[in-house]
């Protein structure tokens, strides 16, 4: 699982919990219904409504076209996704059942979304983040078996302002010896009790490295990785399969870490 935070000392810290089948809590929703959409609020103004359904348009467009899922099934009618907004934080940590650092949670499988208005960033990270969670797992599929610093990085990359600054932050850590080489990236256990420096961090590397990957890798290059974890097959095997040069993890690791020592 993972889960998105919301502290304020720590600005780049995004966490998600990444769920799947949780019911809807039948709490007295208001609905506003759309062909993509249906937003679920109780107090919250209209007007806030409508633009969270005009800019979750917005983003269910340009999301899919930044990871290039060109031939993306629609959420049409049936199937529109669902977002839950709350009245307020203590209302969606209370109500909604989740962890009182939680900005807001992305439930793939049932294309649910639960968030509250005054999440940090709700319209420039909140939203788009939780979207790329959805569209990201619907198009590689829930059974493939992704490192968590990969499918958190997808996200993240959503967010405009995290996708350029996570390199910044990836650097300092570099020089200041704080820095986790992707092969303990992957096993890192970013839970409940982990240090907030280490979530931090995590969410920044995870940000720096898929940036890395579409954009000095190629992006073609990983939309063909993406469709082959799509098949199931493991993620060390997609890597060598899909970029020659890098046989391993190690490799990446390598790669990137030059990258952002010379750019």
């Amino acid at each position: 699982m993972f889960g998105r935070a919301q502290i304020k000392a720590i600005p780049l810290m995004l966490l998600v919990f990444v769920l799947t089948g949780l019911p809807a809590y039948a709490q007295n929703w208001q609905e506003f219904k759309r062909q993509h959409f249906i937003i679920y609020y109780k107090k919250a103004p209209y007007d806030f409504v409508e633009t969270v359904y005009e800019m979750a348009e917005e983003y269910y467009v340009e999301i899919t076209h930044n990871l290039g899922f060109t031939r993306y099934k629609g959420w049409n009618w049936e199937d529109r996704a669902k977002i839950y907004i709350y009245d307020s934080m203590e209302d969606y940590v209370e109500s909604g059942k989740q962890a009182g650092w939680s900005a807001g949670s992305a439930y793939p499988a049932d294309r649910t979304i639960r968030t509250f208005p005054s999440s940090h960033g709700f319209f420039d990270s909140t939203l788009p983040h939780e979207l790329g969670h959805i569209i990201f797992r619907e198009f590689v599929g829930f059974k493939a078996q992704i490192p968590a610093w990969f499918e958190e990085g997808v996200a993240m990359y959503q967010e405009k302002a995290k996708r350029w600054g996570a390199h910044d932050v990836v650097r300092k850590a570099i020089e200041d010896g704080t820095f986790v080489p992707l092969p303990e990236l992957t096993i890192t256990n970013v839970s409940y009790r982990a240090s907030a420096d280490l979530v931090n961090l995590f969410y920044a590397e995870s940000a720096s490295i898929v940036n890395f990957m579409i954009n000095e890798l190629g992006d073609q290059r990983f939309v063909y990785l993406c469709r082959k974890l799509k098949d199931g097959e493991p993620f060390p095997w997609v890597l060598d399969s899909v970029y020659s040069r890098l046989k391993n993890i190690d490799d990446l690791n390598e790669a990137w870490v030059k990258y952002l020592k010379n750019e």
